[in-house]
């Protein structure tokens, strides 16, 4: 069931953004006239369809994709036996070339502005969550096994990042950071000001989710709030204010390390010591298969909640959408350098787990937000296949004034397939290693 939640989120997902896409890219043509023979979400073969006017509507069997087949264009259909008369009025190749941009760039409009605005929506109606750097400073910092490989410990305060401040804890975790040439964290550690420096290419360290809980959390003490009773350790003489301080005489003094040891002993038998006042008292206690015994906890830190009005909303959502693009753009150009590992990159398995095994529709939306701005600025790359190749031969076009032959346009289409089809393989063969290294 867990699979099939995530595979159906992905689908759902893709299925949205695809078709968004295409539609792009058909209202455009339809916009400077230019005939339309087919709209599909999916690939071939066709499960379901119908024809309305000149453009025929399907859904295909292969969702991983989509296109539209506009007459008089050399596309992924390698179709070009009716390109041999003289073009017609409403087809593609007899427009002028700013037109044809528009359409080759409608589908990549799209994404962004659905990227744009799931991030406002979002921004508007939840606002945001997080710690502060005051918070970090007040209370320190609990430094897990990726955050001490790079020399962080228990209690520190950090300061900044490359000299600036930060807003909230996630900033310290995050890309901007972690693909800072020459980046460092200043850090307060008993009442000494120190550097930690951040390893060139370390940002692979965050290879996934788990990995993220790996590095640094604040350090939030607490105590037991409410028992469910339907929960493991309904059967227990607990009471609101109790302490958890040891599982399996592992002393725990956050809640980090209590979520940390629980995901730890998943599904298993625990001795878990408990304090009130100063009576201490150990029982067994068994872990459910997601990692909880049933309790409710006040922590000693609550996190800052701010909320935008619409108007402030825009802007924020829109930094957001775009803090995506450009941090996207920066990996894949130290990739090409060797500091980021290919091994990132990520095929449907890994969007897949990304979503997570668990409707949760804020989730879903923000990851939806995400691959949109993402698959725009994939698009846009200059390669033969995809929309960024068509704009890079426009362009050219429209600068040289002469047009790249017919010829040309159909084997400059048959390598970037082949490209594409590569990066796909690759992708998966990535996806398909970590499931069996635990990646």
């Amino acid at each position: 069931m867990d699979t099939l939640v995530m595979v159906a989120q992905l689908l759902l997902g893709l299925s949205i953004l695809v078709g968004l896409h295409e539609l792009g890219h058909l209202l455009t043509a339809k916009m400077f006239g230019m005939r339309v023979e087919k709209f599909s979400i999916g690939f071939p073969p066709k499960i379901v369809g119908f024809k309305w006017g000149e453009t025929e509507y399907s859904i295909g069997a292969i969702p991983l994709g989509g296109f539209v087949k506009i007459s008089g264009m050399v596309d992924e259909s390698l179709d070009t036996e009716k390109l041999s008369g003289e073009p017609e009025p409403w087809e593609f190749r007899a427009k002028p070339a700013w037109q044809r941009l528009i359409v080759m760039l409608g589908g990549i409009i799209v994404n962004v502005l659905t990227g744009v605005l799931i991030f406002i929506a979002l921004v508007y109606n939840r606002g945001e969550t997080y710690y502060s750097r005051d918070q970090v400073i007040e209370h320190g910092i609990v430094a897990f096994d990726i955050g001490q490989q790079i020399g962080f410990q228990d209690g520190d305060k950090v300061l900044d990042i490359n000299g600036q401040p930060y807003e909230s804890l996630s900033d310290l975790s995050s890309g901007d950071a972690l693909l800072s040439d020459e980046g460092y964290y200043t850090v307060e550690r008993d009442g000494e000001v120190i550097r930690i420096d951040i390893p060139r290419g370390f940002i692979n360290s965050f290879s996934n989710q788990k990995s993220m809980s790996q590095f640094i959390d604040i350090a939030i003490p607490f105590e037991i709030r409410e028992i469910d009773p339907k929960g493991n350790v309904a059967h227990l003489d607990l009471k609101e204010g109790d302490r958890v301080v040891a599982v399996n005489d592992k002393p725990i003094r956050y809640f980090s390390d209590f979520k940390q040891v629980l995901e730890e002993n998943t599904a298993l038998s625990v001795q878990m010591t408990f304090q009130r006042g100063e009576e201490v008292f150990t029982e067994p206690v068994e872990v459910s298969p997601k990692g909880t015994i049933g309790i409710y906890v006040n922590p000693y830190v609550e996190p800052v909640q701010r909320k935008y009005t619409f108007a402030q909303s825009i802007p924020k959502g829109t930094e957001r959408a775009f803090s995506v693009v450009i941090l996207n753009a920066r990996a894949l150009g130290k990739m090409f350098t060797g500091e980021v590992s290919t091994k990132n990159v990520s095929g449907p398995i890994g969007m897949a787990k990304i979503y997570g095994d668990t409707w949760d529709w804020v989730k879903f939306w923000s990851i939806t937000g995400l691959i949109s701005m993402i698959l725009a600025f994939m698009n846009l790359l200059p390669i033969p296949a995809l929309d960024g190749g068509h704009v890079m031969f426009l362009l050219y076009e429209m600068i040289s004034g002469q047009s790249p032959s017919d010829r040309f346009l159909e084997n400059a289409q048959k390598v970037g397939m082949v490209l594409l089809l590569a990066l796909m393989v690759f992708a998966i063969g990535n996806d398909i290693l970590k499931i069996f290294t635990g990646g």
